[in-house]
């Protein structure tokens, strides 16, 4: 068999080592440059959700739903995505994408925002919400993954330059710096930045992962504390993770507004990371050239696809047939000018 050395031990690394081993490979290492879940993953927001506007995001969601679910507490908390509408334009969209969802499959359903305890709700429209969907912690479940990997036989080398091992097909999962191993990757590093509050008093157990739909604010409850994100204003196309402290001080009005319980909250910490954006905001998922296979791009959504990727990636390499349709993420989309937007980035 084979001998498959996987660059990169995030999230997508790390499930797709898993899931060759479960497949039956004897041959895997997983090599990282740092440590594992040092990269983007280590520094993600933590949300699941299955509510994309595109039938192929949709398709991958639903089958990462299956690990997720399969993980749960203290690793997932199924607590909800609920997207808020405050214009009527904003309430037309999200109506007609829950009804695409729902054709699909997704149990989304519009929902009276008054629930969730603390909510400002006075300037709403309405809301959407799918309470499949969830929060989780990243680094905490890319090291369950990399554990149950090498409990099968993977071999996982951390501070190792995955182009200096022997191999016979290279994964590249790097994220943002897969164009170090493959320079023809159509991918740019993206800065964004999260924010982390508190302590917040009578924080509800359940409260939903909650996104402004129009302005993409948005927040998720962690223990005591929040943690907030929003799209910026003006994109940062750069690979220096840096924070912006005036977004910092924008997003606590926002909160203030939305979420009055948690309006003196203070900062804990601000820190920033890089997503690997591709033209279209969709991964890159196949074979770059004689012994190279990339799966890469995922443009900030890498760590709530990692379970479908992973398992996909993992019988495409020993020629079984993936659970989900691959095709849509092919890298040459791209030479026929191919465009195939997805609306809802975070």
């Amino acid at each position: 068999m084979a001998r498959i050395v996987i660059a990169g031990a995030g999230a997508v690394g790390a499930s797709i080592a898993y899931h060759l081993a479960l497949l039956g490979a004897d041959d895997v290492v997983l090599a990282e440059r740092d440590t594992i879940a040092s990269g983007a993953t280590g520094k993600a927001m933590g949300g699941f959700r299955q509510q994309f506007s595109s039938e192929a995001e949709v398709r991958l969601a639903q089958e990462s739903a299956k690990l997720f679910h399969e993980l749960g507490s203290p690793l997932f908390a199924a607590v909800g995505y609920m997207f808020l509408a405050t214009s009527g334009d904003g309430w037309e969209r999200l109506r007609a994408r829950a009804e695409m969802q729902r054709r699909l499959g997704v149990p989304v359903e519009e929902v009276d925002p008054e629930r969730v305890r603390g909510l400002r709700t006075d300037d709403l429209l309405g809301a959407v919400a799918c309470w499949e969907d969830g929060v989780a912690e990243p680094a905490a479940v890319t090291t369950e993954l990399v554990r149950r990997g090498v409990e099968l036989g993977v071999e996982v080398r951390e501070h190792t330059n995955a182009l200096a091992v022997s191999r016979d097909v290279l994964v590249v999962a790097c994220g943002a710096a897969s164009t170090e191993l493959v320079p023809e990757l159509p991918i740019r590093p993206l800065c964004r930045q999260l924010v982390d509050v508190g302590p917040v008093a009578d924080l509800p157990d359940e409260l939903p992962m909650t996104i402004e739909d129009e302005t993409t604010f948005h927040f998720r409850r962690r223990g005591d504390t929040l943690r907030l994100a929003m799209t910026e204003p003006k994109a940062r196309w750069t690979s220096e993770e840096v924070v912006d402290d005036s977004l910092v001080e924008d997003w606590r009005r926002r909160l203030a507004h939305r979420y009055p319980p948690a309006a003196d909250a203070p900062v804990l910490r601000a820190w920033a990371g890089l997503y690997d954006m591709t033209p279209d905001a969709h991964p890159l998922i196949g074979w770059s050239g004689e012994g190279a296979y990339v799966a890469c791009g995922f443009s900030g959504h890498g760590f709530m696809q990692s379970p479908a990727v992973g398992s996909a990636v993992a019988h495409e390499l020993l020629e079984l047939d993936p659970p989900v349709d691959l095709a849509p993420y092919r890298l040459e989309r791209f030479a026929d000018g191919a465009v195939f937007p997805e609306q809802v980035v975070l």
